[in-house]
């Protein structure tokens, strides 16, 4: 036997079962993990239903079923390379505009925040406690359990006794008393610590008196009966046990109102249709404010890609002539803006525009005498963003423009040469026309990108400095995505919903600006 049959012996020996077997075991195995995958999704499902969020888990069970019926049916093989990435668009895409667009027709706000039900729910769960029957208490070790003792305020000789309790923290548990005798409270009452690390388990205890009188726990010194401050109504009105007032619900507000105006809190999500939109056009107050911040993020983002382009284009031009020494070393230095991280040189310009402590002022103040005040005059504000900005982006365009500069054929400049034109007339002939086009979809993606630069305004000025007396808190120097992000998140009493519109209008006016740069790519490939 030769050293190539041996090896081939060996190498089969690694093969402990026959593939006939294995295949066998793969059938075999094959419909009962399918079955516990549809067990474990549908059991997902459910729970997403339980917690009552019906939209949610049928569009959950529409999704995984069709998840399965592209795996495991012939008829669905042609979308199983698709089905993950179509998947992924509607989850992480599709989803989060919808969800965003039916918030922006909602009233929903850090007031408005639970569904009328749940509100409702939580109305009826108010309760007072009945004063002139509540009992004080006092507890009492009873081997390794505890007797909990009542007496009514002022007396010192119990009245109820409780059996011998485990004090576990679980579930409410409904606890007979019976009448108090001689040796009821044999012992010392535990101490205001050990009734502390008992609250839990005591606030779970329902007190039974033999005229079934029930008792709930009211405080750490207390017992009594309660009361439910509000009665449901048939029409989904609230009445007030107290004084007999009624409160309906107002679809239009998100508030349970009485006749006289008097409204609850808290307040529930309502739909109010286009509500949110009419206040950006129609609300006076709220409509100034949102057209300055509104014509500054077009002029903010027009600025900076008319100047990134021009000294992009300026520093591309210089750099291609051939006859410069030490090109490279140039070419790294100004492409340096763009490889430090972006969120770094914000904060460095942040230090050097400091009004008392710059150096930008330190210099101005030691040549003309001024230190101007860049983050408290609005004017000021806005061209310090703008200057930041185009430090940041022209080492892009000027990347952009050295790479379209290589495809300018050198015949056109030669012949430009010949018939005696200058330098500025090879760049407004030749390279501009050449450059321009190409670069368009991408001046525009640009435009873009700027139009929703919230790193910028958010580290260097907050959108400082504000408006004066204005509905909602609203900066100077904020752009529409940080001016959202102030309504939603900030100090303006979180107002989900009119951000919502607002997220809304900012998504169709990219998705506008997407497809122009969709077409002048199409223009610029014929």
């Amino acid at each position: 036997m030769n050293a190539a049959t041996t090896s081939m012996l060996g190498q089969g020996s690694y093969s402990t079962l026959p593939p006939t077997l294995i295949e066998k075991l793969a059938r075999w195995l094959y419909w009962p993990a399918v079955a516990a995958l549809v067990v474990g999704a549908l059991y997902f499902v459910f729970v997403v239903y339980a917690t009552g969020q019906v939209a949610w888990a049928t569009g959950l069970l529409v999704l995984l079923a069709a998840g399965f019926y592209v795996y495991l049916s012939r008829g669905g093989f042609a979308w199983r390379y698709l089905f993950p990435g179509l998947a992924g668009m509607l989850i992480f895409i599709a989803f989060p505009l919808v969800y965003t667009a039916q918030i922006g027709f909602t009233n929903y706000s850090s007031t408005h925040l639970l569904g009328e039900g749940r509100v409702r729910e939580y109305l009826l769960e108010q309760h007072d406690a009945v004063e002139d029957q509540v009992l004080g208490y006092s507890l009492h070790a009873s081997g390794a359990e505890y007797r909990l003792v009542l007496n009514a305020d002022g007396e010192a000789a119990p009245r109820w006794v409780s059996p011998p309790l485990a004090l576990r923290a679980g579930k409410d548990l409904r606890v007979d008393m019976s009448a108090a005798d001689a040796t009821t409270a044999s012992g010392t009452a535990l101490p205001l610590p050990e009734l502390i690390r008992h609250r839990d388990a005591l606030g779970k205890l329902v007190l039974v008196l033999p005229d079934k009188t029930e008792l709930h726990y009211l405080g750490l010194r207390e017992f009594g009966p309660i009361k439910p401050q509000w009665t449901a109504n048939a029409d989904d009105s609230l009445t007030r046990t107290a004084d007999g007032v009624v409160f309906k619900p107002d679809r239009n507000t998100g508030f349970f109102q009485s006749a006289a105006g008097e409204t609850l809190q808290p307040g529930f999500k309502a739909f109010i249709g286009v509500g949110n939109y009419a206040r950006m056009l129609f609300d006076a107050e709220f409509r100034g404010p949102f057209l300055s911040i509104f014509t500054w993020t077009v002029v903010f983002s027009a600025l900076t890609v008319f100047f990134a382009t021009a000294i992009g284009m300026l520093f591309a031009v210089m750099l291609n002539w051939e006859g410069m020494r030490f090109r490279t070393t140039y070419r790294t230095l100004l492409f340096l803006p763009y490889a430090v991280p972006g969120f770094i040189s914000i904060l460095v310009f942040k230090g050097l525009f400091n009004q008392n402590f710059g150096e930008i002022n330190a210099i101005l103040d030691a040549l003309v005498g001024v230190k101007p005040a860049w983050f408290a005059d609005p004017f000021l504000a806005k061209t310090m963003l703008v200057i930041v900005n185009v430090w940041l982006g022209y080492p892009y365009v000027m990347i952009l423009c050295s790479g379209l500069l290589k495809s300018i054929p050198a015949d056109l400049y030669e012949a430009s040469a010949l018939a005696g034109a200058g330098p500025a007339t090879n760049f407004l002939k030749i390279t501009a026309p050449l450059i321009i086009k190409p670069l368009a979809p991408l001046l525009v993606s640009a435009f873009a990108f700027n139009f929703n630069n919230f790193v910028l305004i958010a580290l260097l000025t907050d959108g400082r400095p504000d408006f004066l007396s204005t509905k909602l808190p609203a900066g100077q120097t904020d752009i529409l995505v940080s001016y959202t992000y102030r309504i939603a998140f900030r100090d303006s009493g979180s107002d989900f919903g009119l951000a919502a519109a607002i997220s809304t209008l900012i998504f169709f006016l990219v998705a506008a600006l997407s497809l122009i740069n969709l077409r002048l790519s199409a223009k610029a490939q014929k």
